[in-house]
Order: C-alpha cells, then structure tokens, then sequence
C-alpha cells in the first residue's frame, strides 16, 4: 500500500471507530494488536513484550526528563510500567539512566527484564572530552547500573554513511564481549538513512533503532525511502526497534495520527519492538489502549 492511500485508509478506519484510547485494562480485539506481547527482536533470542520504554526523553549531558523528576517519582514510573507489562527498557549513557532501572526494580528477576543501552562517540552529548574503547564504556554501564550481563548494546545516533570503518574497532570489540557472554546482542541507532542503509547489510547488526512513522517526522528521510530499507532490515533478519513512532509526541495530540502511525510500524514496516519515551503511567495506558485498536490485517 502506497503511503497516500495507507495515510487516507488510517484517518478513515480512526474516524470511524470515533475511537478513545483509554482502558489499559481492556484485552485486545481479536486479531489486533497487543502491546505486552512477547515478541522476538529479529534472531537474537530476546523475547520480550513488544512495547519498549525509552528512559531519555529530552535526554542529553546525562540529563532527561527520568532524571529530573527525581528519583521517587522516577522509580514509580519505572515500577509502574513493569507492573503494567513493560520488560525492555531502553538506556543510554547520554541520558544517566542507568541507576535508576534496577533500584526501582528491586526483587525483579534480572531473567526477566530486557536492558539495554547506547554508546555514546560523539563529540558533545556527555560530560567527557574522552571515547574510550567500546569494553570500557561497558564495563562502567555494567557498574552504574548493577548487572553483570546487558541484553542489547548499540552504537548511539550514527550519522556517517561510512560508520562501520571508522567504527570498525568498536564492532569488533562488542563482537568479543558477545562471544563472551557480556552482552547478548549489538547493533546500532541510526540518525541519517546512510547510516541505515548500511546498517542494514551489515551482517555485523543483530538489531537497530530506525525513526519510523508515516509522516516522515523527525526521520532519517521520507517514509517512502526509509520503508524498503526496515523491509531490508527485517528480511535480514535483524532485529528492527521503531522510535520516533509518534515524533517526539508531536503526533500523539491527534488521535487519527496517533492511531495511523502506529500502524504504520506495526503493519507496514513490521517493527518488532515500539520504543516510546514516557512521563507518566498514563501515557503508558494511552499508548497501550491504542496498540490494542491495530488490527493485524
């Protein structure tokens, strides 16, 4: 389906529903969509609810809004969206997340959350003038944020079409800390569609966060030429994680955007994980509810 007719087809099946996201509580319709259902990420064996929580809203210099409404009321987030279903959650060393996800899960089986994170090689983003080498930057993640194993690492935010050589060193050392045991899959978050285009035949990439909706908002490029390269990404069979999904929530004020997006990720470029930024335990309902009125044909 052409993006028009996609976008056209959407606002028409929203208006008709007249629909309200609301009743987290409520189960899926048949042959809908279900934002805790445990999906596989690609071939890298994480199986895990398909609704990832991002922790880096307006994230930057370890700094987001997680971090900055301080920790009681960040733990209850956190805690709020395990007891709602949510087992990935997505870390980074830009925002100074990683303290706050295990201590506000205090008893929770580590088997049963999906952690990842992001490294930062950038100029800018962190305090550090310094990029040390991929297994030192991991060795403190595992430090902060008190585990001996994370699920996912990526390469955050690659622009360079030419990534992978001048990366080159970095792929092959979290190559060796996956062989190890370290981590149990890489891949990379990718910002320009160079980046992803070569992310994409890489056999390296075990998964990748691509910026999709339908609207082309804050992403790598028009919906038309992102699309065949997630359906690359997929074919590949890598893992493929869907962010930007509502654009920074800048789709999220309209319901029949709100709702044409999400299917978008979900039927077009058959994202495996959605990976949405929360402020509130309401905003996880909203999106939850939502998810539900996707119907999977």
């Amino acid at each position: 389906m052409k993006r028009r007719e996609f976008l056209k087809t959407a606002a028409l099946g929203a208006g008709a529903l007249t629909f309200n996201c609301a009743g987290a509580a409520e189960p899926p319709a048949a042959g809908s969509f279900d934002a805790f259902e445990v999906v596989e990420l690609g071939h890298t064996g994480l199986k895990f609810p398909r609704l990832m929580m991002g922790t880096g809203v307006r994230g930057g210099m370890r700094q987001c809004n997680l971090t900055r409404m301080g920790t009681d009321k960040a733990y209850a987030l956190l805690r709020a969206a395990f007891d709602r279903g949510i087992r990935a959650f997505d870390l980074a060393d830009l925002y100074g997340t990683h303290s706050f996800l295990l201590s506000a899960l205090k008893g929770v089986k580590r088997s049963e959350l999906c952690i990842s994170s992001k490294i930062w090689f950038r100029t800018g983003g962190i305090p550090e003038q310094e990029r040390p080498d991929a297994d030192v930057v991991v060795a403190r993640f595992l430090k902060e944020i008190g585990t001996d194993y994370l699920d996912l690492v990526q390469l955050h935010c690659v622009t360079e079409e030419n990534w992978v050589a001048n990366l080159q060193k970095q792929i092959e050392i979290l190559e060796t800390l996956k062989q190890k045991g370290v981590i149990r899959a890489h891949g990379v978050s990718c910002h320009s569609l160079p980046a992803l285009q070569a992310a994409a035949k890489l056999p390296w990439t075990d998964s990748v966060h691509a910026r999709i909706n339908p609207y082309g908002l804050l992403m790598d490029g028009t919906a038309e030429k992102v699309l065949p390269v997630v359906k690359d990404i997929k074919a590949a069979g890598k893992g493929l994680i869907a962010m930007k999904i509502l654009g920074e929530g800048k789709l999220g004020a309209s319901e029949a955007k709100k709702l044409a997006s999400l299917r978008y990720a979900l039927t077009e470029a058959r994202a495996d994980w959605l990976l949405v930024g929360f402020d509130s335990a309401e905003q996880i309902d909203d999106l939850a509810a939502c998810v539900r009125k996707v119907p999977r044909a």
